[in-house]
């Protein structure tokens, strides 16, 4: 018979997996509490920006530059930060960490209640045994200890709760997810498709997929295109944590929320070989705490889950907690990202889009599918869109007043089309999370200190994305095209991974096929650094498909007795 805890589970982060695993506790019958470094918000009311027009920000919203560099250098550096933004993320100034100026590393944080759900563009995309396979196919990385097959239900599970928007293709290693009616092409996009399918007899040009409601769905309205999704979403059409997922948790009345909770460590019990609490620091009062429970879920983000496991050393894990394998902290990975191509479509005039449709094209892979490609390994896609340009960037040069000006803004740009594209990187043992030795966070935390560097693979793929992208371009007649292989640094697609494998191996990995320690039996990790390797697709829903599968798994033991 277990002691006595404080709850039957804690989620440590209430992010996209944080919140799938309150949800899926909760509805199982465990009392839940979830630990958020953040402060609280709350979802409609703090919004506060939502629909703000421009006119009532300083300087109509354009970037402070001075305050983003003394501030904000970091996360000022992605979309979608901004002045109407600003409020959700951590301000860089108070909480550094260090990196090689040469190769340095994005790390983008929230402060808030819900995480980076609140920020995410939304792409919802189900891995194929493509992506799990690969590892074991050309040896690197170890294998995955899962394949399609048994994640399939649970991306299902998924997608029911949180509406996928899209359009069924029919592709084996881009499965068909349960979809609600996909969103529109615009006129340009649709002349660009039939163009580039007509061309390439490897590639289809599909509307995106997104956990965007296009419909009413689970007490939740469809959306109604009114643009800036990374404000807040009131009516709850954006999925998000906070919209959604903590909202089914808390009608259990099983769910408690402690926000301004700084995870600091977690304490290992040598005589059960169980995680025996959870070390917190309080944000404001920096007071120290600790809450027991009979199973702990870190879902803190890949950078913050590992941080916390790094800090939990002990005389049984000297290296950190579950770190039996030396693997923890290994395998940084995330997708090379950046604009691929870009050209302009002549005509066209007589055409215009209406609304702010949250959602874009997108090109699957189509590298190394049915057949090899001689230059590198793995794949890269890209996600897109043909718009208008605005009379500020088409008609920059007319006069500043009189009959010509008001033509002009009565009068919008050309159209253009942008790829954007996104790689697989691979896993690599010496890019990596460490502690700093020396330095710590206003908490008395160690800091985090990262070592990355792409791999020539990676930097070939990109260059064949770049490449594709310009031909692409032109099949679909557009000109004046530009192309590009430069890539962000590491951080900047925001789809961090790796760093807490999942293998067969304990000796190899530091979590089973249930994202369940090898070393400590309480302990699950579901958040992005349980990956074994990257794929090229959006990793959000595989997180949620693994989180909900291991809240599943977990409260079967629990029920069992077996932790």
């Amino acid at each position: 018979m277990s002691a006595a805890t404080d709850f039957d589970a804690i989620v440590v982060g209430s992010g996209i997996t944080g919140g799938w695993a309150a949800k899926e506790l909760t509805e199982r019958g465990l009392r839940v509490l979830v630990l958020e470094r953040g402060r609280h918000l709350e979802h409609g009311a703090g919004y506060v920006t939502e629909h703000q027009p421009p006119w009532e920000f300083p300087l109509r919203g354009l970037p402070l530059r001075e305050l983003y560099e003394r501030e904000y250098p970091i996360q000022s550096r992605v979309e979608p930060f901004g002045e109407t933004t600003r409020h959700f993320y951590v301000n860089d100034a108070q909480s550094p960490y260090a990196y090689d100026p040469a190769q340095p590393w994005l790390w983008i944080r929230t402060d808030v209640l819900g995480g980076r759900s609140l920020l995410w563009s939304s792409q919802v995309y189900r891995w194929s045994d493509l992506d799990f396979e690969a590892n074991a196919k050309d040896g690197h990385g170890i294998d995955w200890p899962i394949r399609y097959r048994d994640l399939a239900p649970w991306y299902a599970h998924v997608e029911r709760f949180i509406g996928v928007s899209g359009q069924p293709e029919g592709l084996a290693h881009l499965p068909d997810s349960e979809f609600l009616p996909p969103m529109e092409m615009n006129a340009v996009e649709r002349v660009a498709k039939r163009r580039i399918e007509a061309a390439f007899d490897d590639r289809i040009v599909t509307i995106g997929r997104v956990a965007i409601l296009t419909r009413d769905h689970g007490g939740r309205a469809a959306c109604h295109y009114c643009g800036p999704c990374e404000r807040g979403c009131s009516t709850g059409s954006y999925f998000s944590s906070l919209s959604s997922t903590l909202p089914a948790a808390r009608a259990t009345g099983r769910l408690t929320i402690r926000t301004d909770s700084v995870v600091e460590s977690l304490a290992y019990d040598a005589e059960t070989k169980r995680v025996g609490a959870v070390r917190v620091v309080d944000a404001q009062t920096r007071a120290r705490r600790a809450y027991t429970a009979r199973v702990v879920f870190l879902c803190a983000g890949t950078v913050g889950s590992t941080q916390i496991l790094l800090n939990s050393s002990s005389e049984s894990f000297p290296d950190g907690l579950a770190n039996r394998s030396g693997a923890l902290g290994r395998h940084l990975m995330d997708h090379t990202f950046g604009l691929a191509g870009l050209g302009f479509l002549p005509g066209h005039q007589e055409t215009y889009f209406y609304g702010y449709r949250p959602n874009g094209i997108y090109v699957p892979r189509f590298r190394n599918v049915d057949r090899p490609h001689g230059g590198f390994l793995r794949g890269y896609n890209y996600q897109g869109s043909a718009t208008r340009l605005s009379w500020r960037l088409a008609h920059g040069d007319a006069p500043p007043y009189g009959a010509a000006l008001k033509a002009a803004l009565r009068t919008p740009g050309p159209w253009a089309i942008a790829l954007l594209g996104f790689g697989e990187c691979l896993p690599r043992a010496e890019n990596r999370i460490t502690l700093h030795p020396r330095t710590r966070d206003r908490f008395g935390i160690p800091q985090v200190a990262f070592a990355f560097r792409l791999g020539e693979n990676d930097l070939a793929l990109r260059q064949d994305a770049a490449t594709e992208a310009g031909k692409m371009l032109r099949a679909a007649g557009a000109t004046q095209v530009t192309t590009s292989a430069s890539v962000r640094p590491g951080g900047g697609a925001m789809h961090e991974m790796g760093t807490a494998r999942m293998g067969r191996d304990p000796h190899e990995s530091v979590l089973n096929a249930f994202n369940q320690a090898h070393d400590v039996p309480n302990l699950f990790v579901t958040d992005g650094s349980c990956m074994t390797s990257s794929g090229c697709v959006s990793p959000s829903l595989t997180f949620m498909a693994l989180t909900a599968r291991a809240a599943d798994h977990a409260a079967g033991l629990l029920r069992d007795g077996v932790v």
